[in-house]
């Protein structure tokens, strides 16, 4: 439970620390102003996203120690969250794969001009949204593990009560605007505010995971 905890603020902390090196998870789509910071600061890009990685494999982490901690309680709930968070893991670390081009576009957008550069804009653009669908696909499954572990403090009462139906609440939402993200990207930012209601209960819970043995 305690290394549960941690993972949770670990991750929410990793994210925060990663926006301030320009690390975005649902980006902008002007991949012309992208490019230009990249190719301003590329060790910027490059922290940036080693964080997000660090990120991604301390979500797999955490599946496991949650599957170790609560499995107990409900052994079917525990296998779904497993393999739905599991998944959600692999997926946005592959996803930086991808990501990851845009440093060698940035290199070449900076020596070009014209048709040349417009090319490396339209080309970073389309990097910019897959990356966005990807992650939107990927934090379904979140939203499945979430749902399901949340559902179990519910039933089992290991965790506050308030604490799980919150929980259930925000990962209902948070799949539901997902979901609406793959079928409108061009309204990613708008619907990926949710997302708040699922970072105040990941920092609520892991606190709680973390401290509570404590009290």
């Amino acid at each position: 439970m305690v290394l549960s905890g941690f993972l949770f603020l670990f991750i929410v902390i990793t994210l925060l620390v990663g926006e301030r090196f320009g690390y975005s998870v649902i980006s902008d789509l002007d991949s012309d102003t992208k490019l230009q910071e990249i190719s301003n600061d590329p060790r910027k890009f490059k922290i940036g996203t080693v964080l997000a990685l660090i990120e991604h494999g301390s979500i797999i982490a955490l599946a496991a120690m949650l599957f170790l901690a609560f499995s107990p309680y409900n052994m079917m709930l525990a296998v779904v969250w497993t393999i739905s968070r599991i998944t959600e893991g692999l997926i946005v670390f592959y996803n930086e794969k991808n990501y990851w081009g845009l440093l060698n576009l940035a290199r070449q957008y900076s020596v070009s001009s014209g048709a040349e550069k417009n090319s490396l804009i339209d080309l970073g653009r389309s990097i910019l949204k897959i990356k966005n669908s990807r992650l939107a696909f990927a934090q379904i499954f979140f939203a499945i593990g979430t749902l399901s572990y949340s559902i179990l403090f519910v039933t089992s009462g290991v965790v506050p009560e308030i604490i799980g139906w919150f929980g259930i609440v925000a990962s209902i939402l948070y799949g539901f605007a997902n979901g609406m993200i793959l079928v409108k990207p061009h309204k990613a930012k708008q619907f990926f505010s949710v997302g708040l209601l699922i970072l105040i209960f990941e920092l609520v819970l892991g606190g709680w995971l973390l401290f509570s043995p404590l009290i």
